[in-house]
């Protein structure tokens, strides 16, 4: 099977040169343009059926990439074929809005690249595959009847074996041993699934001839994630800690990805007022809520009041009343009716602690699902009960990703007009527009000063600037991996559970530092941009205008409304 998937490799790196010199020979106008960005759209869709599937192009349903060597070194040459075409657009015949979608394809470009040769992701990082090889879409979103989602599935089951053996082979060992703690959690978590979530979402098919082709497809899946899991677990006496990208490509990580250009001191210094600042507030509500109390006990009593109903239908609670919130301080545009739903994460998407699943823009009238992770089970009773959040922080957990961060940001994105805006996201816009939101809702009196809300608002603003800190750390300063969990305990105030999390994400997460480095440029943007327009009373018309661009790098937006002598985005 590998060598079928290397000749249909090489054959697609014949057709991406044969484009190129075809495409370069066209005139490069406005109508042309429209051309080039639908078939950049089908080529990315071709290489990555799993995102095409989740945007909502069903005609990949049951694919999987082909993650073979020669596969991937055909994306690069495809990517830079698409670089080019790009690069020869003359600005001067495009409009506008052509333009500017023109740099957001660069930069989409530029990050694939990044990632696939600078970073080698491929070669490392077990997260490269593990989304792609999720089977979420078809038995999380009910976008068509359940039969046809088995079908689907039953193929999707069929190319696990062939995508796994591909995944071992490209990995180099040894491993960091967090990468391989990660590639555990996800494939384990996995197999974990298949076996025991899987078979019963799919009962209700009354097929039998299709229910014994997924009997025999979801065994050999499982069968090849539990081997996958077993691999790693042979890693682990051979790990290391060599997980640091370095300073030089850790900048350009940055630069090339962000399109953010500072020195890392600058970076540091900026990162050291903003936690300073947060720890200044929360000194402050602290001195408000509990006198005479010590910080830690302070926090100790708020993440003591645990929601009585467990997280997730609290969650469920708190959505309507932030949606109204917005509604009554004209914060945003809520387009369409959309809604979210709340549930418990799945085996393989535990190792964070909250995150949501979004329809795509090809998608119809389909909820979002709103995931939060229950303690690990083979954590102590005292850690467990630790993990979950307490009310106040739930609150704005559920603020950044439903009301009004991701899932409002996505309801926009969804509805712009350009593709490239519906399609492709930029790390520090989405995460910086959600943590953003966070102090957002606090400054527009959510839950009217509420002391213990504000200590809420703030533990989320300290863990992000912690996870800040130590990409920064971890990547270029030597920083360990425990010396980056105690910092996670003792400034962002995390259990120990969340500490131990947060510290091995930013080995193999080196962007999540994007979370604040986002959201303070767009905290800069809104100063400047409403400074001449009214202040707090442009709020609304700001945010609405940020997010008709979809989410480019934050740099790009603050061009487009403040024009290009606008000044420094950080």
């Amino acid at each position: 099977m590998a060598k079928r998937a290397e000749s249909c490799a090489k054959g697609r790196l014949v057709v991406a040169i044969t484009l190129l010199l075809v495409l370069t020979t066209c005139q490069r106008g406005s109508r042309q343009w429209d051309q080039f960005v639908e078939q950049f759209i089908d080529g990315f869709a071709r290489q990555h059926p799993v995102w095409a599937v989740s945007t909502g192009l069903h005609q990949f349903d049951g694919q999987l990439p082909d993650f073979s060597l020669v596969a991937l070194q055909t994306e690069v040459v495809w990517l830079r074929a698409q670089q080019r075409l790009v690069e020869n657009f003359d600005g001067a015949s495009l409009s506008e809005p052509q333009r500017r979608e023109r740099e957001y394809a660069l930069a989409v470009i530029a990050g694939q690249l990044f990632w696939l040769e600078t970073a080698g992701w491929p070669l490392k990082n077990p997260s490269y595959y593990a989304g792609a090889l999720s089977p979420d879409v078809y038995v999380n979103r009910e976008y068509a009847p359940l039969d046809q989602r088995l079908r689907a599935y039953v193929a999707y089951a069929r190319n696990v074996p062939e995508a796994v053996e591909h995944v071992r082979l490209n990995l180099r060992v040894p491993l960091p041993k967090t990468y391989v703690q990660l590639g555990r959690i996800q494939f384990g978590g996995l197999a974990r699934f298949l076996t025991e979530d899987i078979p019963g979402i799919f009962a209700p098919v009354e097929d039998e001839a299709l229910q014994a082709e997924f009997r025999v497809a979801n065994d050999a899946a499982i069968e090849a994630f539990r081997e996958l899991d077993a691999w790693f677990g042979r890693q682990e006496a051979t790990a290391t800690d060599d997980y640091a990208l370095g300073a030089e490509v850790f900048s350009e990580m940055l630069r090339v990805t962000q399109q953010v250009d500072v020195s890392l001191d600058s970076l540091e210094a900026i990162g050291r007022r903003d936690l300073e600042r947060n720890l200044a507030a929360l000194e402050q509500a602290c001195a408000e809520l509990a006198p005479g109390q010590s910080i830690p006990d302070c926090i100790a009593w708020v993440q003591g009041h645990k929601p009585e109903e467990g997280p997730v239908q609290a969650a469920r609670n708190q959505l309507a009343g932030l949606r109204q919130l917005l509604i009554d301080q004209e914060l945003v545009t809520i387009p369409g009716t959309e809604g979210a739903l709340v549930d418990e994460s799945p085996p393989h998407r535990r190792w964070n602690a909250a995150y949501i699943d979004i329809p795509g823009p090809y998608e119809e009238g389909l909820p979002s699902t709103y995931y939060i992770a229950p303690p690990d089970p083979s954590w102590s009773d005292e850690e467990q009960r630790a993990y979950i959040p307490g009310e106040a922080d739930l609150l704005f957990i559920s603020v950044h990703e439903v009301w009004p961060g991701h899932f409002l940001q996505f309801l926009h994105a969804n509805r712009s007009s350009s593709k490239f805006g519906q399609l492709f996201s930029t790390y520090s816009f989405t995460e910086g527009w959600a943590h953003y939101t966070e102090e957002l809702m606090w400054e527009a009196g959510l839950n009217d000063g509420d002391p213990a809300t504000h200590i809420g608002q703030l533990l989320n603003a300290l863990l992000r600037n912690v996870r800040y800190l130590s990409a920064i750390g971890l990547h270029t300063q030597g920083m360990t991996v425990a010396e980056s969990e105690k910092m996670f305990r003792e400034l962002a105030h995390q259990d120990p559970g969340n500490a131990r999390q947060q510290a091995a994400r930013g080995t193999f997460d080196p962007g999540y530092l994007n979370y604040t480095l986002g959201k303070l440029m767009i905290r800069r943007l809104r100063a400047d941009w409403t400074a001449s327009r009214g202040g707090r009373e442009a709020w609304g018309a700001f945010h609405d205008a940020f997010l008709s661009y979809g989410s480019p790098p934050v740099p790009l937006v603050r061009e487009a409304m403040l024009g290009a002598d606008s000044g420094p985005a950080l």
